[in-house]
């Protein structure tokens, strides 16, 4: 594939425009598998393997000579066309299947000018650019779902080593009541196995695109006048489809986006779905809260300016594609209400958008891979963070016990009394309680000796896990 490897221009002459992408700004994707796999040249070869697969198809059905079909086939490499120079030609039909034709055609007939006769024969630009955006989507999320497979994977582990890990829950960014590290794991390791399955419903689904200029496969059938109108439309359709390994649609969606959208917003749920599991992380391994820790290979994560850091750069990433995702999946599902039999500008306007929350989805689930494997959880620093509020992560089982001594609302009261001096002087909730008549008398006839212990209120949080991954991961039926 042609790249431009110009060096900067003279001082006060600018920057010659690099031509490559190599993700400078885009750390969460940069040097992943999905970078290929949405690159210009994976859509150039898509885009010719769709020509290639509508050939066969239609000599499948006798209206391109089988020879023709195979040549055009052999023909169909990214390596013997100029990607710059089509990317430059595509500004004059504001899309580049255009160029594409006229210069693979050029490539066929200098191996037969006959073959060349049957190039993108019948055809319209929208069904090989969008068969070939099928194609690239494909590919993409089958590199996804096999990270994926390796999160899930990782995450049952750590959900099974530390079912019984107490540690702190928090609400509203502050601690609530017990729970397990075991049942967070689980819990992330859920959300990922919709996102699989979101994938799996899409890869099942995915179609070809056929419909001629206006979706009714008129240039087609000018080529097959004895046939059958419907039922040749449903099998050069059909044989298209098998060709490329995808499915059939009942009718040409040209203004009908599904696919698109499906497409860019399962990419986004990916996104949002390891977004929770770095939040979490960040959250976590926070220096007064030091609960987990990202692996952290020598160099990785450090800062510019303090030498003691040791940023968590991998959940960073996974955050900052969450945040970017659902902005460009909206983009392609604004552009759902498509004008016409085909739209000016609504259809363009997809491409980008998609290939971004693809590298997004891509580059967070290759990503997360490494931080969930060698994820560092800390028990002990668990443990000792639910004891810094002196008790009060309890009080909600302490309330339960006194209201049917004291009355609910007395109950209440009293908690919300001792949680206050509690926190203000620093004594255990429990010290500060025995000294209260009511609450010690109470707590006395209570004779429940582990009340005040963290560990002793984490309710169906192990059942709660062993249940989760109790949810198996489905097989792949696709192939990498």
């Amino acid at each position: 594939m042609p790249t431009d490897t110009s060096r900067p221009a003279e001082a006060g002459g600018g920057t010659e425009r690099m031509l490559s992408e190599p993700g400078l700004l885009s750390p969460v994707w940069a040097a992943t598998p999905v970078v290929d796999a949405v690159s210009d040249g994976a859509w150039l070869q898509a885009m010719l393997d769709a020509e290639a697969a509508l050939s066969r198809a239609q000599a499948r059905l006798g209206t391109v000579p089988t020879a023709a079909a195979q040549i055009i086939t052999e023909a169909a490499r990214a390596d013997r066309l100029d990607l710059v120079a089509l990317a430059r030609q595509g500004r004059e039909s504001a899309n580049p299947v255009v160029a594409l034709v006229r210069e693979f055609t050029a490539v066929v007939a200098a191996r037969d000018a006959e073959a060349a006769r049957y190039v993108h024969r019948g055809s319209t630009s929208q069904d090989i650019l969008d068969t070939a955006t099928v194609l690239v989507v494909r590919r993409a999320l089958r590199l996804m779902r096999g990270d994926l497979e390796r999160v899930t994977e990782a995450l049952a582990v750590l959900a099974r080593e530390h079912r019984d890990t107490l540690m702190a829950g928090r609400t509203l960014a502050l601690h609530a009541v017990p729970t397990t590290f075991g049942l967070k794991a689980a819990g992330w390791r859920h959300l990922v196995l919709d996102a699989v399955h979101k994938l799996d419903v899409l890869d099942a689904e995915l179609p070809v695109q056929l419909g001629g200029a206006a979706g009714t496969l008129a240039g087609y059938l000018t080529h097959a006048p004895e046939a059958d109108p419907g039922g040749y439309a449903e099998e050069l359709t059909e044989a298209f489809a098998a060709e490329l390994g995808l499915s059939a649609p009942l009718v040409p969606w040209h203004v009908l986006r599904t696919p698109m959208v499906d497409a860019a917003t399962a990419a986004a749920f990916l996104c949002g779905a390891l977004g929770k599991i770095a939040v979490d992380v960040l959250s976590l391994a926070r220096t007064e809260v030091g609960e987990v820790h990202e692996p952290a290979p020598s160099g990785r994560g450090a800062s510019s300016a303090m030498p003691h850091k040791r940023n968590p750069v991998l959940a960073t990433a996974l955050r900052s594609a969450a945040l970017q995702a659902p902005q460009l999946a909206a983009t392609v599902l604004g552009c759902l209400p498509s004008e016409d039999e085909r739209s000016a500008g609504a259809w363009h306007a997809e491409w980008e958008p998609l290939r971004g929350v693809l590298r997004l989805a891509g580059g967070s689930a290759h990503q997360a891979v490494e931080l969930v494997s060698h994820l560092s959880v800390e028990p002990e620093r668990m443990r000792d963070n639910t004891g810094i509020t002196g008790g009060q992560m309890v009080s909600e089982r302490i309330a339960a016990v006194l209201a049917p001594l004291l009355g609910k609302a007395r109950a209440r009261d009293l908690l919300n009394e001792a949680s206050v001096r509690s926190a203000r002087t620093g004594e255990p909730l429990e010290a500060v309680l025995r000294r209260d008549e009511r609450a010690s008398a109470a707590l006395a006839d209570a004779r429940l000796t582990d009340l005040f212990e963290p560990g002793a209120y984490t309710g169906a949080a192990g059942p709660l896990t062993d249940r989760a991954l109790s949810r198996a991961l489905p097989p792949a039926d696709g192939k990498p």
